[in-house]
């Protein structure tokens, strides 16, 4: 396990980090954007970044999930198929990433971040309103498993931007209400961040004490994120979502080409 002395200046940054990105991880993903460069910023080796900021996004998405399931916001029982994908797709990504060339992906995901800011921006994001599931059918359970295994996957090599595929891939695929997208985003976010610690802390590369501490401020933002979002609903959260799409676009445009 790798150990690192912080400061507390440094410590309070990764803490306010950290209660920031559950805040958002909870209405519209991408907190990772903020958790994961003050990691690296702190001095954590990438891997152990990747892990620690599994650790601690854990305890957001678990948070910002259940909250979503007792408001009946969330079926595990519908998602089952959503939710074995998702978890086979983050056990395979988490095993690849040490050993997967992402030079291409690198340049490829701003691209496709882009799509996603340019259908959340002019497109309708959720608009059907209601507690209404998609209606089961055998084309349903084919797009639960592809998505599934292809976010999941995503979430294990990478991680930052994850639920916000999720809430965007929801809106093209699915029928239903932004809250019941939401709920679906951030309850497959618990599961693929899960299953991807499990495999983190298999090979090692978990700064547990770190990842706590930051996992205890993630649980607080989450919190107070998802009784926001249930509270003021889709006028609330397109304007965040939108903002957060365009700001991981431009992070990875920047990273990519710049």
């Amino acid at each position: 396990m790798f150990e690192l002395a912080l400061d507390p200046t440094t410590l309070a940054v990764l803490c306010a980090a950290a209660l920031a990105a559950g805040f958002i991880d909870a209405i519209a993903g991408g907190g990772g954007l903020l958790t994961v460069p003050a990691l690296l910023t702190a001095g954590l080796p990438p891997h152990v970044t990747l892990g620690t900021n599994k650790l601690a996004a854990s305890f957001g998405s678990l948070t910002a999930s259940y909250t979503y399931y007792k408001k009946n916001l969330f079926s595990p029982k519908f998602w089952a198929s959503s939710i074995i994908a998702t978890g086979i797709g983050a056990l395979i990504g988490t095993l690849v990433v040490d050993h997967l060339s992402i030079d291409f992906l690198n340049k490829l995901l701003p691209i496709i971040i882009i799509m996603v800011a340019c259908y959340s921006l002019f497109g309708s994001l959720s608009t059907t309103q209601g507690d209404e599931l998609p209606s089961k059918s055998p084309a349903l359970k084919v797009k639960q498993w592809l998505q599934g295994l292809a976010l999941g996957f995503f979430d294990g090599v990478a991680g930052p931007g994850a639920g916000t595929f999720w809430t965007a891939s929801n809106s093209l695929l699915y029928k239903m209400s932004l809250l019941l997208n939401c709920g679906l985003a951030r309850s497959m976010n618990f599961v693929s961040n899960f299953i991807s610690l499990i495999t983190f802390v298999a090979l090692g590369h978990v700064n547990f004490l770190l990842g706590l501490i930051m996992g205890l401020f993630i649980m607080f933002g989450a919190w107070i994120g998802a009784h926001s979002a249930i509270r003021f609903g889709g006028k609330f959260i397109r304007p965040v979502f939108n903002t957060m799409v365009i700001l991981l676009a431009l992070k990875l445009i920047y990273e990519a080409y710049l």
